[in-house]
């Protein structure tokens, strides 16, 4: 595919060509990683993909156009929620892949920042958005999820889930979310390290960032 066919592909994407469950935005978004790889609109291997995983101590983050919300605005208060950030090399356009956003499918990351997220709003403290950035290769080997956290006290689904059988990780681990989707305050990277990088290509989960630091991680990493 040349690479005017790949820009015509990618212009033309319909957000519904991707498994979307609501409420399951972390299944969804490990779906998306792999098909994008798959359709050739990702490097193969999946090494221009993240997952961030958006959250703080409270699981309370305000986010706006997105199609859940009730609002003219979009904006809804989700626990957590999880996007894919595709990183262009030599000078192009960041892409974000959000499921849930009523954005353009993909969206150029600034746009995403300052329409979703829009650091310039003056939130309270216990709202402020926290990012674990996980790169692609690392969460579609090591990911999994039985969906126990979709379940109420009384073992009721709380959303119904997907038809498909949960994910289970490559070393056999049924269920791992938490170690994801967990975010404190006290994880947040003040400031990017040097060794940032290599931080973000070797652990498992991540590095958490906040969102002042976000555009600049993408921008360092090579």
């Amino acid at each position: 595919m040349t690479t005017s066919e790949l820009q015509l592909q990618l212009n033309n994407l319909d957000a519904s060509l991707f498994n979307h469950t609501p409420f399951y935005c972390e299944e969804n978004v490990y779906f998306l990683c792999k098909k994008l790889c798959s359709s050739q609109i990702a490097d193969a291997q999946g090494s221009d993909l993240f997952v961030v995983f958006i959250s703080n101590d409270n699981k309370q983050i305000p986010l706006w156009h997105q199609k859940a919300s009730h609002r003219a605005d979009g904006v809804i208060l989700w626990d957590y929620h999880v996007i894919c950030v595709q990183r262009k090399k030599d000078g192009g356009t960041h892409l974000v892949w959000d499921l849930d956003s009523s954005l353009p499918f993909p969206c150029p990351l600034a746009a995403y920042v300052s329409e979703t997220i829009r650091p310039s709003f003056q939130l309270f403290s216990e709202f402020q958005r926290f990012f674990r950035v996980v790169y692609a290769p690392l969460f579609l080997r090591h990911f999994a999820s039985d969906r126990r956290h979709m379940k109420d006290s009384e073992g009721n689904w709380t959303a119904q889930p997907p038809p498909y059988e949960p994910i289970v990780a490559e070393d056999g681990s049924v269920h791992n979310l938490n170690g994801y989707m967990e975010i404190r305050a006290a994880d947040v990277l003040t400031d990017l390290p040097p060794e940032l990088t290599s931080a973000v290509f070797g652990q498992k989960h991540g590095v958490v960032i906040g969102e002042a630091h976000l555009e600049e991680l993408f921008s360092q990493i090579p």
